[in-house]
C-alpha cells in the first residue's frame, strides 16, 4: 500500500528539485484541483477524508477550513499559514518533511489556499531549521518560476503569494494566535478566542493555520480520494501518521505508519526495543506535554481516541521513552525547566506557577524536598490545569508531572526519605 508522505524521502539523499518532484506526480493534484474542482469541493473532499490536524490538537481539517467566510462578500485578504515552528521537546517529524520533500508542503499549501481562497501564504519556520530554510527558499523560487505561485496560477484565475518567515525561537510561537502576533511583529502572546483566526486572524483577516504534516497530506487526498485515504489507517482516524521514538532504544527514529499502530509495535519493531540492560519505565506518547503511559499500555493504539482513553494524548505522535535507569523526578524537572523558561508571562498562573514547580522538583532532586512539596506539586497540577490559564502551555506542562506523580510516586517519596536521588 502506498505511503503518501515519505515515499520519496530517503535519508542522506538530497530532496527532489521541482523537475524530479513533478516526475513522481508532484503538482498533479494542483493541476487537477485548479482545472476541475471548486474551492468548496476541495474543502468537502478533505472534510470527508477524515484528515485531522497533525500538530497535536487533532481537530478536523476540513471543518476548520469550512468556518472561513467564502464568496464574493468575504473579507479580503485571506491568509494561509504553515506552522513549521516545531519546538515541542521530543518532536522532529516536520523536520523530516521540510528537509526531505519541501515541494510536497508547497503544493499542499497552494491547495489549502485555493480551498479557502487565500491570496497570501506564510511558512512560519523554527529558527534552528537552517537547512530547511535554505531548501524552502530554493523550492519556493522554483515554484514561482514554474508558474505554481504568483498571479493567475496555471491560467486558473487563482493567485497566491508565498513567503518564508523564520521565527525567533520561542516555544509559544507554536500556539496559532501567538504565531499570528509574532508574524505581525508583536510580542508572541496568545490572543483571546473568540474571535477565532478563521474569522479574524492575521491583521484581522480570515486566516487558517495548519501544521506541516497536515498540509503534506492534502495533495495525496486530492489525487487519490477519500476511500484511499481512509484505507491507509488501522483505526477510526484516517490516513497515515509520522511516528517518532527517542530515548534508550536500539533504533530511534521517525516512520510513516498506518494511523493506529500500537505502542508495542513502535517500540519493539520499528525502534528495535530497549537497549541491553534497560527496561521501559514510561513513555510520553506525543511529546513533552503529554501524560506518561507505562508498560501496561503497550498494546494501546496510537490514535487520538485510544490514547485519550488511556489517560494521555496522541499529541504530535513522537514518543519519548523513559527507561528504568532514568530518574522520573529529574526527567520531569528537565521538562518543567523548559516550560518555565518558555512561558510568555502573559498570565499569572503560568508565569509564577511553572518556576515554582521547577524549584520544588529541583529541591526533591537535590535531597532537600519535603512531604509538603508533594502536596504543593499535586495542587499545582490542578491550579495550572485546563481552564485556569490563558492558553494550553501550563496545562500541557502539568501533564507529565501529574502522571509522574500517579505512576512513579514511590520515586518521589524515596527522594524525600533518602535525602538524595536514588538513581545517583
Amino acid at each position: 500500500m502506498e505511503r503518501p508522505l515519505t515515499q520519496y524521502i530517503h535519508p542522506g539523499c538530497p530532496p527532489f528539485d521541482i523537475r524530479e518532484y513533478e516526475m513522481t506526480g508532484g503538482y498533479s493534484a494542483l493541476r487537477k484541483a485548479l482545472s476541475s474542482m471548486t474551492p468548496k469541493e476541495v474543502q468537502d473532499l478533505v472534510k470527508d477524508s477524515g484528515l485531522k490536524g497533525r500538530g497535536g490538537a487533532g481537530f478536523s481539517t476540513g471543518i476548520k477550513w469550512s468556518v472561513v467566510p467564502m464568496g464574493e462578500d468575504a473579507p479580503r485578504l485571506k491568509y494561509l499559514i504553515a506552522n513549521a515552528d516545531e519546538m515541542e521537546p521530543g518532536t522532529f517529524k516536520d523536520r523530516l518533511l521540510l528537509e526531505g520533500n519541501p515541494h510536497q508542503l508547497i503544493e499542499g499549501m497552494i491547495l489549502a489556499a485555493f480551498a479557502i481562497q487565500a491570496e497570501e501564504s506564510f511558512i512560519f519556520l523554527r529558527w534552528a531549521y537552517k537547512k530547511a530554510a535554505q531548501l524552502l527558499r530554493k523550492s519556493i523560487h522554483e515554484a514561482y518560476k514554474a508558474g505554481f505561485l504568483g498571479k493567475n496560477i496555471l491560467d486558473s484565475g487563482f493567485s497566491l503569494e508565498m513567503h518564508l518567515h523564520t521565527g525567533v525561537g520561542r516555544y509559544m510561537c507554536g500556539e496559532e494566535t501567538a504565531l499570528l502576533n509574532a508574524l505581525e511583529g508583536k510580542r508572541a502572546t496568545p490572543r483571546a478566542k473568540p474571535p477565532y483566526p478563521q474569522i479574524s486572524g492575521l491583521y484581522g483577516k480570515p486566516t487558517i493555520v495548519n501544521n506541516v504534516e497536515t498540509l503534506c497530506n492534502i495533495p495525496h487526498i486530492v489525487n487519490n480520494g477519500v476511500e484511499w485515504f481512509k484505507g491507509l489507517s488501522n483505526s477510526e482516524d484516517s490516513g497515515t501518521k509520522l511516528y517518532g521514538v527517542s530515548g534508550k532504544v536500539n533504533n530511534p527514529g521517525c516512520w510513516e505508519l498506518p494511523m493506529g499502530v500500537t505502542i508495542r509495535e513502535l517500540i519493539e519493531e520499528h525502534a528495535g526495543g530497549m537497549k541491553n540492560g534497560y527496561q521501559l519505565k514510561g513513555v510520553l506518547p506525543g511529546g513533552a506535554s503529554t501524560d506518561f503511559l507505562t508498560a501496561e499500555h503497550l498494546d494501546i493504539k496510537m490514535d487520538f481516541a485510544s490514547v485519550q482513553k488511556a489517560g494521555s494524548r496522541l499529541g504530535t505522535g513522537t514518543m519519548v521513552v523513559m527507561d528504568d535507569a532514568t530518574c522520573p523526578v529529574g526527567f520531569v524537572h528537565n521538562l518543567q525547566h523548559f516550560f518555565a523558561q518558555e512561558s510568555c508571562g502573559w498570565c499569572t498562573p503560568c508565569r509564577e506557577g511553572l518556576p515554582w514547580v521547577e524549584k520544588m522538583l529541583l529541591s526533591l532532586e537535590q535531597g532537600s524536598g519535603t512531604a509538603a512539596d508533594m502536596e504543593l506539586l499535586e495542587m499545582h497540577t490542578h491550579m495550572l490545569g485546563p481552564g485556569n490559564t490563558f492558553c494550553a502551555l501550563a496545562p500541557g506542562a502539568m501533564e507529565p508531572l501529574q502522571s509522574a506523580l500517579k505512576y512513579f510516586k514511590d520515586d518521589f517519596e524515596k527522594h524525600i526519605s533518602l535525602h538524595k536521588c536514588p538513581y545517583e
